[in-house]
Parts: structure tokens; C-alpha cells; sequence
């Protein structure tokens, strides 16, 4: 809505239901999604029958499962499986992305101006502290401004800061405690739009779980995963550039958005043990041995 207010069901089902689609695919596995679909009136409904939602579905697609209990299967996976169903042979599994020209142009006048032009010669690395899932999700701020730090004084490397408007105070701790130049990409006028193109341009990208590690694996930049909670069987990418830094711990991984012990499972990831990592993947980049996911 022009206000920003969010739409309601009703309202929602409407616009949808003036499209008049033949067929729905359900991609997220909510019973929301697929009431709204259901409301909009879409003759065929295709889905996997999760979260009490089967009744609403016309193709309802089974989750593999072992003893009652889900079994992790990739997302990429999870979702060519209804492509598979729908008819294709032999869908694609290379993550793929691409960038406008005019998001191009202004994510280079930005980076030209904060002082890292086409022509610089430096690494840029690309950190990502921050995550929507959860506190547990996320590694320490001053973890990621320790891996900074590292790389701007041992590889000579140029590191930026980005994050959403929400991640506002997360980002400001790593640089409250940085003790090096950091761009903080956010505050240049990198916006969300600019994403793809600044992962684009980086010789790494360090985060979380979460959705720059996919930007990166699509784009073929070398890419450290730090896991804490979160399983990294639900998210394989398959992508050979990928160095997913996690430890083994009693707890874990527990799936949990908030860690209702001491969070073992990140304290024991140190920066030293990401910096090792990230070290490792820019040699095998500068050596052509780094290949985009298949």
C-alpha cells in the first residue's frame, strides 16, 4: 500500500484473484501462502503438505520424512523437486544471478568515491554480520571486526560493511570496536538494490547463514559460512568456493532463533579460525580453482 501499511488477507486475495491464474506454485511452506491462494480462488494449487496445509492444496507433494521426523534436504533441492513434478527432465541446479546496468554504474561511483576505484589492485572483502533468523544465528561483531582487521593488515585487503536498515546497530558495533579503515557500505548509500553488484565485485564475502552466502555462490565469489544453530544440511548450495566454518558441539545444531544455554556453538568458532579460511579460498581463487556451484 502507499502508506506502507501491510495488506490484509482479504484485500490481498483480491488483487491476486484479478490476475486469474491457472496455477499456483507454493513455494514457502505456509499455511498462509496457501489460504491466500485458496481465497484467490486459483483452480490448481502445488505444494508440499507441511504446516497443516494439505486440505488447501490441489498437487499436494510429499516431504521426505524417516520415522515421523523431517529429514533435512536441501532447499535448492527441495524446491527443483517441484519443478521435477511439474515435468522437468533435468532442471538446473547452478545458482545464477544478474545484475542492471544502472545498479552497475552507481555501485562503482559509490566505491570510486570511498576511495576503491576499478582499477585498484586490493582485495575487497565483504562482511555480512548480520542475519534474520535470530541472535543465535549470528556470530559476534567484534569476531567479524577481529577477521577485518586481519585482512586489512596480513592481505592488504579492502573491507566493507553491509546490512539492512535493521542490522543498523550490528553494524555499528563492528565498527565501534574496528581497529581499521572499514567501509561502511550502508552509510556510502549501498542500498539493498546494490547487493548484487557489490558481491559481484568482492574477492570474498564473510557472513552468517543467510542470504549474501547465496548472492555470492551464484556470482562464483569465494564465500565463508559461519553456522552456529542452524543446520547446514537445509542449505547446501553446492557450490565448491563455499568454506562453511562451524563446530561439533553436544547441543547442536539445534535450529533454536535464541541459544537458552551459553551459545557454545559460536563461541567456539574463533576469528582466527575464519581468517584461515578466507586465506585458504583467495590462494585457490588467485589459482583459478574456485568454480561456480553445479
Amino acid at each position: 500500500m502507499p502508506d506502507g501499511r501491510r495488506v490484509g488477507p482479504v484485500p490481498l486475495a483480491r488483487r491476486v484473484a484479478a490476475g486469474r491464474f491457472d496455477m499456483s506454485v507454493l513455494l514457502p511452506n505456509s499455511f498462509r501462502v496457501a489460504l491466500l491462494a485458496r481465497m484467490a480462488g486459483i483452480p490448481r494449487r502445488v505444494g508440499y503438505d507441511r504446516d497443516a496445509r494439505g486440505f488447501l492444496l490441489t498437487d499436494r507433494l510429499l516431504p521426505r520424512r524417516d520415522k515421523g521426523r523431517f529429514i533435512p534436504v536441501p532447499t535448492r533441492d527441495y524446491y527443483l523437486g517441484i519443478a521435477r513434478y511439474l515435468g522437468a527432465a533435468d532442471p538446473d541446479p547452478t545458482l545464477e544471478l544478474f545484475t542492471r546496468p544502472d545498479h552497475e554504474e552507481e555501485t562503482q561511483s559509490i566505491l570510486s568515491r570511498a576511495g576503491y576505484g576499478p582499477d585498484d589492485s586490493r582485495r575487497l572483502v565483504l562482511l555480512c554480520p548480520g542475519a534474520n533468523y535470530g541472535d543465535a544465528k549470528m556470530w559476534y561483531p567484534d569476531r567479524f571486526a577481529e577477521v577485518a582487521k586481519r585482512f586489512v593488515n596480513e592481505q592488504d585487503a579492502v573491507v566493507a560493511l553491509m546490512g539492512s536498515p535493521n542490522e543498523r546497530g550490528i553494524l555499528d558495533r563492528v565498527l565501534d570496536v574496528a581497529e581499521v579503515p572499514i567501509l561502511d557500505l550502508p552509510r556510502l548509500g549501498v542500498g539493498l538494490r546494490h547487493l548484487k553488484s557489490v558481491v559481484r565485485r568482492s574477492s570474498l564475502v564473510v557472513t552468517n547463514d543467510t542470504g549474501p552466502r547465496h548472492v555470492a555462490a551464484a556470482f562464483g565469489v569465494p564465500v565463508i559460512t559461519v553456522f552456529g544453530p542452524t543446520d547446514p544440511a537445509w542449505t547446501d548450495i553446492g557450490f565448491s568456493g563455499e568454506r562453511q566454518v562451524r563446530v561439533d558441539v553436544f547441543c547442536g545444531p539445534c535450529q533454536k532463533k535464541t541459544c537458552p544455554l551459553d551459545h557454545r556453538c559460536m563461541t567456539q568458532i574463533t576469528p582466527a579460525m575464519v581468517h584461515q579460511q578466507g586465506v585458504e579460498l583467495l590462494s585457490e581463487a588467485g589459482r583459478g580453482c574456485v568454480e561456480k556451484s553445479a
